[in-house]
């Protein structure tokens, strides 16, 4: 890890999203275009090109018969787990849930919000060496709770045309609509667009490589995304009282991430010392400041998808935390609990990104329609500002629907 002493616009860089080079935005926006327009086909192309398969439009869906053979290659003690995983996360989510709401005043204007879910969901699992179990339920129990009636998973399939056994399982035991064997951006622009063995979705979610980024970037506006993630990262502070050990197995696990960041800030030198020993390969930064709320600060200005407060009372600092996807309190609150089994879904701003998004939240499958509704009186109130207005901006039409109603 290297030591900094202030924060450079290298340093700033080095935890920023940046647009993917101009040879990978076309090869995504070609994979778009072949899929919006030719379907199926172009789908079928791209999965034998990329994941070495080669399947038919029925093989695309995995049947009842894969999801139980699925089963058979788990253990019965796993099903157990995510069980009690799902309980955590539906639990949390649950607390989000928000209702209808209106208002009338004494003129009998009436408005309001109607919270309406989203019909259909696409979710992208990774799948490769490491395939992203935990994805699957972080994504689909926040839908599930808004009310999504159709949630579909799309996975990359191996060689032999199979998807990792726990995906399937998690996905059956969450009752999804449909699991889908594609991968890639050519699995975006088929959930973005619709196909004939692909239903069109209103919503994609769920990490991915560059590839799939890019493509989750093109489709916005055919389709919403949650939002564009980059490489995993983790800001941890410290102090002179935080276990070495932890932050060093902490700052290990976020290395497990393709191009994952990892940043120490600490108040002691005797901390970055020994983490730098320990860990001279690992990509990532350590900075030494004079006191915690000057870290705090600094972690506000590079907004970290992770934030772990690593001091005996993590609370204090809290108040002063703006800017981060979440943050984690104290000495026993590694970010795999966040990764795993607390209960927000890991799906969360890079990137920076954290100044301005959140993490995927019940709001990503939930519309919000507004309601108006005046009578006679009420529209009488309000008819002088409404007509001044539609003046100002030169808009007759708009000024004699009101007058019309007399």
């Amino acid at each position: 890890m290297k030591i900094v002493r202030k924060i450079s616009k290298e340093f700033l860089d080095s935890t920023r999203i940046s647009l993917p080079s101009a040879r990978i935005q076309n090869k995504v926006a070609k994979i778009v275009s072949d899929v919006a327009n030719r379907g199926d086909e172009a789908l079928l192309e791209y999965t034998k090109r990329f994941d070495k398969v080669l399947l038919t439009p029925k093989q695309l869906k995995v049947s009842e018969a894969e999801i139980s053979a699925a089963y058979q290659g788990v253990d019965p003690k796993m099903v157990a787990h995510f069980r009690a995983i799902f309980e955590n996360i539906r639990a949390f989510y649950k607390k989000q849930l928000q209702k209808s709401w209106k208002v009338k005043d004494k003129d009998g204007a009436l408005v309001g919000e109607k919270i309406v879910p989203l019909d259909r969901v696409g979710v992208y699992v990774p799948g490769g060496q490491a395939p992203l179990v935990s994805s699957v339920y972080m994504a689909v129990i926040p839908a599930k709770v808004a009310g999504v009636k159709e949630i579909y998973i799309a996975s990359p399939p191996d060689k032999e045309g199979r998807i990792n056994p726990y995906i399937l399982v998690v996905a059956n035991l969450l009752k999804v609509s449909g699991i889908f064997k594609m991968g890639g951006a050519q699995a975006i622009a088929a959930f973005a667009y619709g196909t004939k063995a692909i239903p069109k979705v209103d919503k994609i979610v769920g990490p991915g490589n560059q590839y799939v980024t890019e493509a989750k970037r093109q489709v916005f506006g055919i389709a919403d995304i949650d939002l564009l993630a980059g490489p995993s990262e983790v800001v941890i502070v410290a102090n002179q009282h935080t276990p070495a050990e932890y932050v060093v197995a902490d700052l290990k696990a976020q290395a497990e991430h393709v191009g994952g960041t990892a940043i120490l800030l600490t108040s002691s030198k005797r901390l970055a010392k020994y983490v730098r020993k320990a860990l001279p390969k690992l990509k990532g930064y350590i900075m030494v400041v004079s006191n915690l709320d000057g870290a705090i600060e600094i972690a506000n200005r590079i907004a970290p998808e992770h934030l772990q407060i690593m001091v005996k009372s993590p609370q204090r600092y809290l108040k002063s935390v703006k800017n981060t996807g979440a943050v984690f309190l104290g000495e026993y609150t590694p970010t795999a609990l966040g990764d795993y089994v607390a209960g927000p879904s890991h799906i969360l701003p890079t990137g920076g990104t954290a100044k301005m998004f959140s993490g995927l939240s019940l709001d990503d499958f939930t519309k919000r329609i507004h309601l108006i509704s005046y009578g006679k009186r009420a529209l009488e109130r309000v008819r002088c500002p409404v007509q001044a207005i539609a003046s100002i901006e030169g808009l007759q039409e708009h000024l004699n629907s009101v007058k019309v109603r007399k």
